[in-house]
């Protein structure tokens, strides 16, 4: 007789998509978790005569999956959601966002924002987020608190701030957050130069060196909008990609965010060097900066994964919603109604994701050994109804309303689609930092 084994917790789902392997979706299967990791994804009846829970939660009518990965996201600048909408890039950047965070932003600021975007994030079956913005030991007591997974940016740029004066004062205080949050399990870093024409060659070298010593990802805004293209070449001669390319920046650990202006050549150039990208399809088209060429970075196989973009400019942290952009986008600006299937969208907002910040053998896919990282989205709702395909359903059909369980590292931060840790605060933060923003 087979030897029944006690574990933490079984979660029986209607559905399971591991996303590997790849356009599979199990019914009537089981994931086991011991230690918040995966040691088995069976079907459910096997898993019943196999494995004594102490916990059991079955989701009757739900699609069990990865936890969704946010590869480009500001989370503080969920304080300045809304404060300044319908207005282009560096018009936006220069009237409306750098003076209010020249006024505003400091430890609270970024802490209280980080909350209210980690709450957010959650409630829409995101379980690890990629971030670039100050102060980031405050994101980071943040995120844990929430138990939400963060990799943390060190940010770079020229000038100065309420946290930093120069681009070296920006690192030294990247670095000492790094150091004493090195060994929080929720918690990893980016090097994170804002952009190529705000951080200078000298300090793109450093950082260059600094990612190499230290195996680090590098998170950077690039060739989001024609003006940022065409100042690069007046000032220096070159597009920002061969500017990056003549310092030697570009390789594996390479997150190019938004990538939406790249000539066939470039497409090229990301795929030969291992780059990944960041498509933040919602940003670009509120912000009118274009359309990433998805399908054309896909099948020269480069890595591109799924992100918002912060609250200012998309106003959501909706990853679902993300998806669903990324798919019609993909389509319509390819004219072909197959680019990007539900499948491959999908795989974007989580193994991609995970693999642009070398998180892919911990986080991304339902594989024994993994950390037990998961969101369930409930299918049982008459408008959602009837369900022929539940991938399908996920891009086209659901939303973040339908997220009703999340686990990270098999731990629930997320039950019957509130909160678990209750957190009272999120409002009347909100409105406090809305008084301070207005007066």
């Amino acid at each position: 007789m087979d030897t029944i084994a006690n574990i933490d917790l079984l979660i029986e789902a209607r559905w399971i998509v591991p996303v590997e392997p790849h356009d599979v979706a199990l019914e009537h299967h089981a994931l086991a978790i011991d230690a918040g990791r995966i040691v088995a994804l069976l079907p459910a009846a096997l898993a019943k005569a196999r494995y004594q829970p102490r916990r059991r939660v079955e989701l009757g009518q739900h699609v069990l999956l990865p936890g969704l990965i946010n590869l480009h996201t500001h989370a503080a600048m969920t304080l300045l959601r809304g404060y300044a909408d319908d207005m282009a890039l560096m018009d936006w950047l220069n009237q409306r966002i750098w003076p209010a965070e020249r006024a505003h932003v400091s430890h609270d600021f970024v802490h209280d924002g980080t909350l209210l975007a980690a709450a957010e994030m959650l409630r829409g079956g995101i379980t690890c987020f990629s971030d670039m913005y100050f102060h980031p030991e405050a994101a980071a007591a943040a995120a844990i608190e929430m138990g939400i997974r963060a990799a943390l940016g060190m940010v770079v740029i020229e000038f100065p701030s309420g946290y930093a004066a120069d681009a070296d004062d920006y690192l030294a205080k990247g670095l000492a957050a790094r150091d004493v949050l090195r060994d929080e399990a929720l918690i990893s870093f980016c090097m994170a130069p804002h952009a190529p024409y705000t951080v200078s060659d000298r300090s793109l070298e450093r950082i260059m060196t600094l990612a190499n010593q230290l195996d680090l990802p590098i998170h950077m805004h690039l060739h989001e909008t024609r003006e940022e293209i065409a100042d690069s070449l007046k000032q220096c001669g070159l597009r920002p990609l061969a500017r990056l390319q003549r310092l030697g920046f570009l390789g594996p650990n390479l997150i190019a965010v938004h990538a939406v202006h790249l000539e066939p050549d470039e497409i090229a150039l990301l795929a030969e060097q291992g780059c990944a990208v960041a498509h933040c399809p919602t940003s670009n088209m509120k912000l009118a900066s274009g359309i990433a060429p998805v399908t054309a970075l896909r099948q020269q196989g480069v890595r591109v994964g799924l992100g918002s973009d912060g609250a200012a400019s998309n106003n959501r942290l909706d990853l679902l919603r993300e998806m669903h952009q990324a798919a019609l986008l993909a389509k319509v600006a390819s004219g072909d109604a197959t680019a990007l299937s539900a499948h491959q969208v999908l795989r974007m907002a989580t193994l991609d994701g995970a693999s642009a910040l070398g998180l892919d053998e911990r986080i991304g896919s339902l594989v024994v050994g993994k950390e037990a990282d998961l969101c369930a989205v409930r299918l049982d709702d008459a408008i959602l109804a009837p369900c022929y395909n539940p991938v399908s359903h996920l891009v086209y059909c659901a939303g973040r309303e339908q997220v009703s369980h999340v686990w990270v590292g098999g731990i629930e931060r997320v039950a019957d689609g509130l909160l678990c840790a209750g957190n009272t605060r999120l409002l009347d933060l909100a409105h406090t930092w809305h008084n301070a923003l207005t007066s």
